[in-house]
């Protein structure tokens, strides 16, 4: 395997970029509400789209036309973006709701109590059905465009 064979993985650099666009897409738009840069939002879980489901997405869209639809990596890749996307909308989403109860009763302790001064849970780390749809789409819109670039330039 030679190294340039890395950097000219069609998969992998479809689920690449399909994170980096779900990401810039939530930096961009915490920008434009809060009229501030908020460069935690390149790397933070939770909001529209869900990147996780972009990058999974994209992979197996691109693995699908590489390798074909009807092969064992793309039913493999299949069912790793199955079970990526359904963990986004099920624990991680009510894990975060949780998050939200638990940070409401501390606020409401007593100062005296030992737990009113812990941190707060993070409370967006899951993602809405819109969401995870969003990160789906852009994941395929972005396996099928690599497919279409790296089908023209092999021509």
């Amino acid at each position: 395997m030679s190294s340039s064979s890395f950097f000219t993985n069609y998969p992998l650099i479809s689920a690449f970029l399909a994170f980096s666009i779900a990401q810039s897409i939530k930096f961009f738009t915490s920008w434009y509400k809060e009229r501030r840069w908020d460069f935690k939002q390149l790397v933070a879980s939770g909001g529209m789209p869900s990147s996780h489901s972009a990058t999974v997405v994209a992979l197996a869209t691109a693995v699908g036309f590489q390798e074909g639809f009807g092969g064992a990596i793309f039913a493999t890749s299949l069912i790793l973006a199955s079970i990526v996307m359904y963990d986004a909308t099920g624990v991680r989403l009510h894990a975060g709701r949780q998050a939200q109860v638990l940070n409401q009763i501390v606020c409401e302790l007593p100062a005296e109590h030992p737990l009113a001064e812990s941190r707060p849970l993070r409370e967006l780390l899951g993602h809405t059905p819109p969401q995870v749809i969003a990160g789906g789409l852009l994941g395929v819109t972005t396996g099928a465009v690599g497919h279409l670039i790296t089908s023209a330039a092999a021509r």
